[in-house]
């Protein structure tokens, strides 16, 4: 058991992060669903049109939210830098989801509305969302520099 609150005490702020990042993504994926499913159905786009459009929307309503909520307090290093390396972040995730739904629909002939939502939404959106947690983490907001805790922490640092 000890083990067990001593590692949550360690892990806490990724897990915290995790959670407040899947909440944000909630919000983005319906909007991605509504949008995807919206183009498809109702404007007969293709499949990986539909997919990119309503992703980019989605992405959209994520940024603000991760930014803001999710990694906000993490270092700032600038609104146009962290929205340039969000979206291409994004793109990326977008290239992840495209591929999943690229083999079901074009590779395995699978082309009905449930197989580009499980394909797209469900395995694509999964995998793209790990990729992205990450990334964000790594790249987009990445950790406020630790200071110094004391004089001797400090000479240490400075040697």
């Amino acid at each position: 058991m000890r083990f067990a609150v001593g590692l949550y005490r360690r892990s806490a702020h990724l897990v915290h992060e995790a959670a407040k990042f899947g909440a944000v993504g909630a919000v983005a994926y319906a909007v991605q669903l509504t949008t995807t499913n919206l183009l498809w159905s109702a404007l007969d786009a293709p499949a990986l049109t539909g997919q990119a459009v309503g992703t980019v929307v989605a992405t959209l309503v994520a940024f603000a939210g991760n930014r803001y909520w999710t990694f906000g307090h993490r270092a700032r290093t600038g609104l146009g830098r962290e929205y340039a390396l969000f979206f291409i972040m994004n793109g990326v995730g977008l290239l992840i989801q495209l591929a999943c739904l690229w083999a079901a629909v074009y590779g395995l002939g699978l082309d009905g509305p449930l197989a580009r939502n499980i394909a797209g939404n469900v395995i694509g959106v999964g995998l793209g969302s790990l990729f992205r947690f990450w990334s964000y983490r790594t790249w987009v907001f990445p950790a406020a520099p630790r200071e110094p805790e004391g004089p001797g922490e400090q000479a240490r640092q400075e040697a």
